[in-house]
């Protein structure tokens, strides 16, 4: 061998080796780092006319496992959904009390009712004692303070939801049209032939942000341009070019692009609709704002992550145990009638007619537990209780309104709610009609307020549980993901001993090279 093939030799090995501590150093440095994926030098030998002449450096490629990737960002959406879930839901949990029999079961929707039904019992021992009959009212009072403190917490918790979504929606965009602007940089080196693992990794890394957004997947193309799609298959575009426009109509990236809402107050009356969205563009029939992509609904193809829990508890958990506790309060108010002490009211003069059940109160059911409130005829004299020491009335309501036996309890031959039907309305509830409570309505009075308790309960607990085992799953995940794409870095410094050991060895052949060379142009002089 020459000597200028072996400095041709050994100054392709010092290249070589100057490349690896590149991606060495990149390694390490973002060993830390969520979501990088490690990256490995890659090596070719150059021949020349059958003869080695030392080594070329190639593409530096990622050391990825798609499909476990993907698993990955799947299970990731259901950690961000289920976390979003059991964090909104606690502040329900702490105001509805437990019916658990190891914690102490108190101030729940039964405890309060059954307080009332305690005043009323003592009631008829002393009928006449001003402080039993104010008692009575005081623990009215006390149940409707409940129930004002559940249906406000349903509000609050459901507009919190709907602003959550509109914070979603941006950092989606923003996760987009990040992933489109790398994609244009990524497909342009590739054109010329450059190095795309850094912006690979990159793009990667937004890839996990938006994964713990909505449920998401991605493709590669051959160009290195990257396909975003929802779990149902719905094309989330990265890049106006991908919807057929020119990338000039958005600056990228953008957290206004590709999606569209809006903010809004919402209101117990409110509902979102998938029949399509209004003039506007964006709002549903039911007032809730629409989440489009081009115009078009898309909103029930974005679930998973924080985006589809929102969406879950905005349209389905809230409106439901909204709907549970309005059925609650009409039932409360209707038995007591029915036993002929109209101790509960819906804040009005007019009965609650149930014609149209969808309606608001006092028409229909619709927000009627904000508006309950104790008849202002007992407050203002709560002696006619038991008028003149007479019993008779507080009796009945003890066996009539607090009875579980099916003529208190039962429902009437018709098949529109009415004043004579007893059982609680349990289908058909909400604004659009759509909500259901999920139990039977022929119980008495405290079953089902520890019904209602008991099956919101369960629709916490199993968020919690939910959050528990999906976390645990993740973790699993995490851990096989990092064993095949995270850094190693005993690895990594164990492989800078061996390219120190390198780049002396190649370091040592120029030197030898150029001592020879210089003895060779003295000889020549």
């Amino acid at each position: 061998m020459d000597l200028i093939s072996s400095l041709s030799i050994a100054t392709s090995g010092l290249n070589a080796v100057t490349n690896e501590y590149a991606v060495v150093s990149n390694n390490v440095s973002n060993s830390s780092t969520s979501g990088y994926v490690s990256e490995t030098a890659t090596l070719y030998s150059d021949v020349v006319n059958a003869q080695g002449n030392g080594v070329r450096v190639g593409a530096t490629q990622l050391n990825i496992n798609k499909a476990l990737q993907s698993s990955l960002y799947t299970q990731n959406a259901k950690v961000a959904a289920y976390t979003a879930m059991s964090n909104s839901l606690a502040a329900v949990s702490s105001v509805q009390g437990s019916t658990s029999a190891t914690s102490g079961s108190t101030a729940t929707l039964a405890d309060e009712l059954g307080n009332v039904q305690t005043a009323l019992t003592s009631l008829t021992s002393t009928p006449q004692s001003s402080a039993a009959q104010s008692t009575v009212i005081s623990d009215a009072n006390s149940l409707v303070d409940t129930i004002h403190t559940l249906t406000s917490t349903y509000t609050q918790q459901r507009q919190a939801t709907q602003d959550n979504i509109s914070a979603s929606v941006s950092t989606i965009n923003t996760d987009l049209t990040q992933i489109g602007e790398i994609s244009q940089q990524i497909v342009k080196l590739k054109i010329v032939g450059g190095d795309t693992s850094a912006l690979e990794n990159q793009r990667l890394g937004v890839m996990s942000s938006l994964s713990s957004q909505v449920s998401v997947s991605y493709t590669e193309k051959t160009n290195g341009d990257m396909i975003v799609t929802t779990a149902d298959g719905t094309k989330l575009p990265t890049r106006p070019d991908q919807t057929g426009l020119d990338d000039s109509t958005v600056t990228l990236p953008s957290s206004t692009w590709p999606l569209t809402t809006q903010d809004a107050t919402l209101t117990s009356s409110m509902y979102y609709s998938a029949s399509g969205v209004t003039a506007d563009g964006i709002t549903t029939a039911g007032g809730v704002p629409a989440i489009t992509l081009n115009g078009k609904d898309i909103t029930t193809h974005l679930t998973g992550g924080t985006l589809g829990a929102n969406v879950t508890l905005r349209d389905q958990t809230y409106p439901q145990m909204q709907a549970q506790l309005d059925s609650f309060s009409y039932t409360l108010i209707n038995r007591f009638s029915s036993a002929g002490m109209a101790l509960f009211t819906n804040g009005t003069s007019t009965p609650t007619d149930l014609t149209d059940i969808t309606a608001d109160s006092p028409k229909g059911l619709v927000g009627l537990s904000s508006k309950l409130s104790v008849s202002t005829s007992y407050t203002d004299d709560p002696s006619s209780l038991a008028k003149d020491g007479d019993t008779t009335l507080v009796t009945k309501v003890l066996s009539d309104t607090f009875g579980t036996s099916s003529s208190y309890v039962s429902s009437d031959t018709s098949t529109t709610y009415s004043g004579t039907d007893l059982s609680a309305p349990t289908s058909g509830l909400g604004p659009d009609g759509s909500q259901s409570t999920g139990y039977t309505g022929e119980q008495g009075l405290v079953a089902l307020a520890t019904t209602l308790t008991s099956n919101q309960g369960a629709t916490i607990a199993d968020a919690t549980s939910s959050l528990t085992s999906s976390t645990y799953v993740q973790t699993t995940l995490s851990a096989q993901v990092a064993n095949v794409s995270g850094v190693n870095v005993n690895n990594e410094m164990a492989k800078v001993v061996t390219l120190q050991n390198s780049f002396t060895a190649n370091a040592k052949i120029i030197s030898t090279v150029q001592t020879m060379f210089d003895a060779l142009m003295n000889a020549i002089s």
